[in-house]
């Protein structure tokens, strides 16, 4: 394999070299490869996408594309969360700075102000508006939660109308929970092609943009800050974050992939794999939006599917089935941590420029 190194291969799993997924692809139909097929591609067994076969070295077996999915899912997750963590550091250094000198007065509807604090409903709702008379172009917004409250997205038609009566576009995410709510399909109907929306299986919290501009994100716990942020950096950060997920998202029209295991829901699966992980059931409960009592059933359900008679059985059995591992490969949910971009609060009555 000499003269066939790594640097001859600078590429990941998920963009190969064509001598690379020509061999890996045949390897997927056939089940195996010889081993001097891979010679000329090291890049296969480095990526671990080929191993020896242990019934015979001297053939190559694949690694199954769900897996490498799974591995790739989870590499982006971990690249996003540090770049959460990283603004997360970025903000609070500023406002540790800009503690220490005098406070300049605060001017509503300053143009050009990287981060400006906006406390209290009227104020949020009065920025979310002069956003919104400004939009040209395009909204995108990210909806936590389950699903919405028809008066919530009701309260905001106008916003949306106006909207789409100039010709902006909106992208909406949601969580899978979202598709049962009649209320958000019947607006989904009336905005038309303006709107288009997704699913996952957990999103981050609340995320306001504008014409890639301008964005809202929370401030405090309660509902009543926000932050508005105009820095270009920042700003392009959180659009990356939201095309990430927009592109693992699933289309609201197309249904949810089936688990391929029988009597195990896509809902369940999820839980499953959260339970994997370590978390009890109230912070399963808000990650999917549901609500703790729907999560427990749901477990009840997977212990008794499963056949596990208590928590710690149902771990070991969620295990040996597989699904702490489905959960990204099947779903196409990108698992980005709720703590990454907090919940916009203060958004009253609507959680979106739209009223969603």
């Amino acid at each position: 394999m000499a003269g066939h190194g790594t640097e001859e291969h600078p590429h990941g799993a998920d963009r190969l070299c064509d001598a690379g997924d020509r061999v890996y692809s045949r390897a997927v139909r056939r089940g195996r490869v010889p081993r001097r097929d891979a010679d000329p591609v090291p890049c296969l067994l480095e990526l671990a996408l080929l191993h020896p076969d242990p019934d015979d070295m001297d053939w190559l077996v694949p690694t199954s594309p769900q897996e490498v999915m799974t591995r790739l899912l989870r590499g982006v997750y971990d690249e996003v969360s540090a770049s959460q963590r990283r603004v997360g550091s970025a903000v609070a250094a500023f406002e540790w700075y800009a503690g220490l000198g005098p406070q300049p007065p605060q001017v509503s509807g300053v143009e050009g102000t990287a981060i400006r604090v906006l406390d209290g409903d009227s104020r949020i709702q009065g920025a979310l508006d002069e956003a919104t008379q400004a939009c040209t172009s395009q909204v995108l917004t990210v909806q936590p939660g389950g699903i919405r409250p028809e008066h919530e997205l009701t309260e905001g038609l106008h916003r949306a109308m106006e909207l789409r009566g100039r010709g902006v576009r909106m992208r909406d995410l949601y969580t899978h929970v979202a598709r049962h709510g009649q209320g958000l399909l019947n607006y989904l109907e009336l905005m038309g092609d303006s709107v288009e929306a997704r699913t996952l299986d957990e999103v981050i919290d609340r995320l306001i943009l504008f014409d890639r501009t301008v964005a809202f994100v929370p401030a405090n716990a309660d509902r009543t800050m926000a932050l508005e942020l105009r820095h270009p950096a920042l700003v392009n950060y959180l659009v990356t974050v939201f095309e990430r997920l927009w592109r693992l998202a699933i289309p609201l029209t197309a249904p949810l992939p089936d688990t391929g295991i029988e009597g195990i829901s896509h809902r369940e699966q999820s839980i499953a794999a959260l339970l994997a992980e370590g978390h009890q059931d109230a912070v399963i409960a808000e990650r999917l939006g549901i609500s703790v009592r729907t999560c427990r059933a749901h477990i009840a359900r997977l212990s008794e599917t499963l056949g596990a008679a208590s928590r710690t059985q149902l771990g070991v059995r969620i295990a040996q089935v597989g699904l702490d591992r489905q959960r990204a490969s099947s779903s196409g949910a990108a698992v980005i941590s709720a703590a990454g971009v907090p919940r916009v609060p203060g958004l009253p009555g609507q959680e979106s420029p739209t009223g969603r």
